[in-house]
């Protein structure tokens, strides 16, 4: 297989203009995170169409988050995420029933009725993104504190969530839900779940072991990188994202005595590379097409609700767990985010009919939207 010569310009340019944009976002007190995705916006067919979101970059993306994810595990207090997570579960589901309320009635105003799409629209907005939040969450160094705690938490209990609820609409949609396919697709999480338990306590009895024998070797990053696409692998496999998976993988490994190693040596390839290349392919999705007067303004109606959604939900929820009002705000802040998890909701419900194509571009649109002002609103709600 020869590698086009293209591909590997586009890469270039990537990694310039992420680093080239990341420094000037820095430099007007923005995250760094915000300056790569212009970088894409500014890459894509939006403006200068130099480079297209195709597989390789999708290959190369989807790598890049799921090294961030790790990265973000190994980095979380662990005994802190396990005291939060009963408020954890009660932010996520009070952001998602928000969500679902506030993109029904978003989705109203395009199409004139109560209906079976207009819930659908809501079940879309209703899954949080991690990625963008952890990744300004670090650069700001505040991955240990117990805001950010509640938000990973909250995050991957929305990610179980966004799966149960998109079982849910395919079955009404399709005129099969049963309790039977929903007692299915919950079996298969906690399964995974509880195998996620043993495979951690093993995984951190061996790298136990390895170090103890070879010590801080390059194999031994090795292993943790291998271990983490594994989990990320098997979360795929029990309906639950890559990402799920790979957060799991390197919390299991936050509590070893090697942990900072093992950050450093992931840190190197997430930040050479990884990851400049997912921030940049979410900006190269963004397109201008598809939108007149209806669409532009039914665009702005769900943005609005998705941010609301989450920062009023999601904050009240922690307010009533006992986080103060600072904290509760920088957790509304990070849970605002959809990414790809919305986009392959929006994609499977329009094969299945359940969504009009035309309405795919402005809910595009609000994920790319939310991308780039998380992101700020967590510099701002971190810096009061």
């Amino acid at each position: 297989m020869v590698i086009d010569n293209h591909i590997i310009l586009v890469f270039a340019l990537i990694l310039f203009l992420t680093k080239f944009c990341g420094i000037i976002t820095k430099r007007i007190h923005l995250p760094q995170v915000v300056g790569a995705l212009v970088a894409g916006v500014l890459l894509g067919p939006a403006v200068f169409n130099l480079a297209e979101h195709n597989e390789t970059i999708s290959v190369v993306a989807d790598l890049g988050v799921i090294v961030l994810l790790f990265s973000a595990g190994m980095e979380t207090d662990f005994k802190q995420l396990r005291s939060s997570v009963k408020s954890s579960a009660l932010i996520a589901v009070a952001g998602v029933v928000l969500s679902i309320a506030g993109g029904f009635a978003a989705a109203l105003f395009i199409t004139g009725e109560p209906s079976f799409e207009c819930f659908f629209i809501g079940v879309i907005i209703a899954s949080t993104s991690a990625s963008i939040g952890i990744e300004a969450l670090h650069e700001m160094g505040r991955l240990k504190t117990k805001s950010a705690s509640g938000i990973i938490g909250a995050a991957v209990i929305d990610d179980i969530l966004g799966i149960v609820l998109l079982a849910v609409v395919l079955g009404l949609g399709e005129g099969g839900l049963s309790v039977a396919s929903i007692a299915a697709t919950l079996g298969k999480i906690i399964l995974f779940f509880l195998f996620a338990i043993g495979a951690g306590f093993a995984a951190n009895k061996l790298f136990g072991l390895i170090n103890s024998k070879f010590g801080e070797t390059r194999r031994l990053s090795i292993f943790a990188l291998a271990f983490c696409f594994l989990m990320a692998y098997l979360a795929e496999q029990f309906g639950l994202s890559d990402i799920t998976g790979a957060y799991i993988a390197g919390l299991a490994l936050s509590s070893t005595r090697f942990v900072d190693y093992l950050e450093d040596k992931t840190n190197v390839l997430s930040y050479m590379l990884l990851s400049p290349v997912f921030f940049a392919s979410i900006g190269l999705q963004v397109v201008f097409t598809g939108f007149n007067g209806k669409t532009a303004v039914f665009c702005g109606l769900l943005l609005l609700s998705a941010l609301l959604s989450k920062l009023l939900g999601c904050g009240l929820g922690a307010k009533i767990c006992g986080y103060s009002n600072r904290e509760s705000v920088q957790i509304g802040a990070g849970m605002i985010t959809r990414g790809e998890v919305s986009i392959i909701i929006a994609g499977r419900g329009i094969g299945a009919g359940l969504m009009d194509a035309s309405l795919f571009s402005p809910i595009i649109a609000v994920v790319i939207i939310t991308v780039l002002i998380a992101p700020v609103l967590l510099k701002a709600a971190f810096s009061k």
